[in-house]
């Protein structure tokens, strides 16, 4: 018996997959079935390359009770870029939850997983940021530097963004590119600590292999979004941050003590660190003061990848 097996190129997914409170919609799910029992999340499979070089994770996540889910292969190589090729690409497999057989094959270079990276950042925002947060920080210059800071505006309004990058150039580009494309003043900082210090909301979005933000630089009423360390040795935040901390929050316990902010704290410490699917769920409180100063590490989960996955397959076979 032969089965019909959809392809979608990534033009066709960018048509009909945005940010947008739709496709936010469809991802917030992801974090619940996650820590409700509801998911079988195997552990991140990583390959290293050392003929590229580069690097190639596998996520995927059976959730109970949906007709399929996915497989994401995601890919990292590094010299790509004198070759005039991307650094990242991927695709995710969608296969039948009762036959296993493969329904469809997004070809989507990564996309997919950008949209819902950034989506992520804003189900954060959602349930840990301050209501009022009109000074937003990030971070990094790359491309969820941009689409976190997108996403985040589907969930809070804000004025200004304040952004540090590793060269002035680069800084330029984005605030001229976002200020345009958000309708906001988007300004280049010398220094993270002035960015940190001047923002209610804080996002970082780098490879940093050593901490970026300091406790002493934390005041009340601050969150911020660390999204950037997802292999072992990364590190955005010192870990006296995430001791001084009011609310921690991580995507998941399991994955952010071996790839997050976590494994920079001992196994005692990581325990007061909350699941974010534990919130969207209704089972612990997300921001209860506007003066409470959180932090929510995200790893990226392969529940997430279903979610996406299905959400775009649904959108491009409708």
């Amino acid at each position: 018996m032969s089965m019909s097996v959809m392809v979608v190129e990534e033009r066709e997914l960018r048509d009909h997959v945005r940010l947008d409170a739709t496709a936010l919609e469809a991802v917030e799910p992801a974090f619940s079935w996650a820590s409700t029992g509801r998911a079988m999340m195997p552990p991140i499979m990583h390959i290293d390359v050392a003929d590229g070089p580069g690097d190639v994770d596998i996520k995927s996540a059976y959730v109970a009770g949906l007709d399929s889910f996915a497989v994401k292969i995601a890919s990292g190589f590094f010299g790509n870029a004198e070759l005039g090729l991307p650094t990242g690409s991927g695709l995710m497999v969608v296969l039948s939850a009762r036959t296993g057989f493969c329904e469809a094959v997004l070809l989507d270079n990564g996309y997919l997983t950008d949209v819902r990276t950034a989506l992520a950042g804003a189900v954060a925002a959602k349930h840990l940021a301050p209501i009022q947060a009109d000074t937003v920080g990030v971070v990094g210059t790359g491309v969820q530097a941009r689409l976190q800071i997108e996403a985040l505006r589907l969930v809070r309004d804000f004025s200004q963004v304040l952004v540090f990058g590793r060269t002035a150039e680069r800084a330029a580009t984005y605030c001229d590119e976002m200020g345009e494309r958000l309708q906001v003043a988007v300004t280049p900082i010398a220094s993270v600590e002035e960015v940190v210090r001047r923002s209610q909301i804080v996002v970082t979005t780098t490879p940093s292999r050593e901490p970026l933000i300091e406790a002493e630089w934390l005041h009340p009423g601050l969150h911020i979004t660390a999204m950037g360390s997802d292999l072992p040795g990364k590190q955005e935040l010192a870990a006296n941050v995430l001791r001084a901390v009011d609310l921690l929050v991580c995507d998941s316990r399991s994955q952010a003590v071996r790839h997050g902010e976590l494994q920079h704290l001992t196994e005692r410490e990581t325990h007061r660190a909350i699941e974010l699917g534990e919130i969207t769920s209704g089972g612990q409180p997300g921001r209860t003061d506007e003066a409470s100063v959180s932090v929510c590490d995200l790893t990226g989960m392969g529940t997430q990848d279903t979610a996406i996955a299905l959400f775009a397959l649904e959108r491009c076979a409708g």
